[in-house]
């Protein structure tokens, strides 16, 4: 089963990280000069719990999210 929480659809996410150096201007620098910059992963906050799905008790893959917003009910 993948990383996907089984009721809002959320899922891994992509973005970067830039990695900088140097002293900043206002700290009497030249400036902060981008060295490096790498792609980076965001994976949900997912719980497996057991909830009622259909009348019946199943384990699901939830985000914290939707455990906090109530979408599903534990069982």
């Amino acid at each position: 089963m993948s990383r996907v929480c089984e009721i809002c659809g959320k899922h891994k996410a992509f973005g970067g990280h830039i990695t900088r150096r140097g002293l900043a201007k206002k700290k009497g620098g030249i400036g902060m000069h981008v060295v490096k910059n790498t792609r980076r992963t965001f994976s949900p906050n997912l719980k497996s719990v057991r909830a009622l799905v259909n009348g019946g008790v199943k384990r699901v893959k939830v985000c914290t999210a939707c455990i906090r917003s109530e979408k599903i009910v534990k069982a």
